[in-house]
């Protein structure tokens, strides 16, 4: 199995700190507001490692955080006058229903930011000592940066390009404009702990290294996150945690790309914030994970208005397939080691589920012509899909169920067997250039009630 590392930026065979053993941490949600789908596609994302890796036989120590204190937390409770504490509670009880609700898995461990204070303050007590970090006039604790030399390795990028692309806050009692903050010293009304230094709250990025340690030890195997955390967040906890241990902090770096929508960065600035309660009121959550995991991992997703309609047309039309199968021959079926063997290859080269989920439009129509030839194999095709596929969260539901939620959700209708079979044909009659028979489907669909609208990559079905 070879993993994408971006510390060496090359696939490298994974190979563990201790044999059979795996060490995992993803950095998770700064809880300052909802889920969206970003946060939905890197808890997915990591998920899927995990259990990949317990696939492969490894026993997976996955620990997840949440950043419960920061300033946007701070500010959001200012702007709703609930304590910073309380609100950050319940933002992550909405957070972990709606997980729930696109049934992605509880860690190993859970960690928060403001139940490892104590450890926050013993490291950054250390780093002191060491002479890596000192102590400013005003309360704060800041990391010196040339006392690492290993600073930017992970970015790739010198204190000169770091101090261009991104915002440093202006502190005379900085040593250097690119140190960063370890401790933050309390502002008058804002949630503080007492320190050596004063009172006061961590600065985000010791959170992450300060948890890791406690959780793991000196050395992980694998630290994920998503790219917009590669500068600063996850280059200062290289230098925090190589500075105080002297060792290899992480072995393998790996980080998912990001999402946009029709081609624009989704921010809250922008207002175009996809957040996953909404999307679940839509779409099934298979549907959602289908649709993004159609992209490798560390390329980013554009989300366009076509992306999750035709993730659930392609899905239904699988489940209609299953449907069919498991009536005729019923749910067994002795699996096919074939198409596990093919899912394995695909996701021992970087955990590759584009290559894996593109097999299933050729999986599935073999199997509508053993169903239609009277070939008792396609239950064992189906079976193995169910088995192997059910790692991604896919084809986890009884079908006839799954079909009903998707009625359901698209309001009670749903689109009509009848209606998805012409609109089927029609799209192949387009790739095979019988403009004349495309035509005529598309004018049975729009006395039915119906329109296609044709994309780059499928169609999308819409009431007239």
């Amino acid at each position: 199995m070879r993993i994408y590392n971006t510390l060496t930026r090359t696939k490298e065979e994974f190979k563990p700190l201790e044999e059979g053993k795996v060490k995992m941490y993803a950095c998770g949600i700064t809880v300052s507001g909802e889920a969206h789908i970003g946060h939905g596609f890197q808890a997915l994302i990591y998920d899927i490692v995990r259990k990949y890796l317990e696939k492969k036989g490894y026993a997976v120590t996955y620990a997840r955080n949440y950043t419960d204190v920061d300033d946007k937390i701070i500010a959001r409770s200012k702007e709703t006058g609930i304590p910073a504490d309380e609100y950050a509670r319940r933002t992550i009880e909405n957070i972990d229903a709606v997980m729930r609700d696109m049934a992605i898995d509880e860690p190993t461990v859970w960690l928060k930011a403001t139940e490892n204070i104590d450890n926050i303050i013993d490291f950054i007590s250390a780093l002191i000592e060491k002479g890596k970090a000192y102590a400013a006039g005003n309360g704060d604790v800041y990391f010196d940066v040339t006392s690492f030399k290993g600073y930017g390795c992970l970015s790739n990028r010198t204190v000169e390009d770091m101090l261009d692309g991104v915002r440093v806050d202006n502190c005379e009692e900085k040593r250097n404009p690119a140190d960063f903050a370890l401790w933050k010293a309390a502002k008058e009304g804002e949630i503080s702990w007492a320190s050596p230094w004063g009172n006061g709250r961590p600065g985000w990025h010791i959170e992450c290294s300060a948890m890791n340690r406690a959780a793991f030890g000196e050395q992980i195997d694998i630290h994920g996150g998503g790219r917009d955390l590669i500068f600063p967040h996850h280059e200062n906890e290289i230098a925090q945690t190589e500075s105080l241990t002297g060792k290899r902090f992480v072995q393998y770096w790996t980080h998912n790309g990001l999402i946009k929508v029709n081609g624009q960065k989704m921010s809250k600035s922008l207002g175009n914030s996809l957040l996953l309660e909404d999307l679940l009121k839509k779409y099934t959550n298979e549907a959602i994970k289908f649709a993004l995991l159609q992209t490798n991992y560390r390329n980013d997703i554009n989300v366009t208005d076509n992306l999750f309609p035709d993730a659930e047309r392609h899905l239904t039309e699988f489940y209609r397939v299953i449907c069919a199968v498991e009536s005729k021959y019923g749910a067994g079926g002795k699996g096919n080691a074939e198409i596990d063997g093919r899912f394995d290859e695909c996701m021992d080269d970087d955990f590759n589920t584009a290559l894996a989920l593109s097999d299933l439009f050729g999986l599935f129509k073999k199997i509508s012509a053993k169903l239609a030839a009277g070939d008792k194999s396609c239950a064992d095709d189906v079976a193995q899909i169910k088995r192997t596929f059910s790692l991604l969260g896919l084809f986890k539901k009884d079908a006839a169920a799954y079909l009903e939620e998707v009625k359901a959700k698209s309001g009670g209708g749903g689109i009509p067997e009848e209606v998805a079979e012409l609109a089927k044909n029609r799209w192949q009659a387009k790739k095979d250039k019988n403009w004349a028979e495309a035509d005529a489907l598309r004018a049975r669909l729009s006395e039915l009630g119906y329109n296609v609208k044709d994309g780059k990559d499928g169609y999308e079905i819409t009431k007239i």
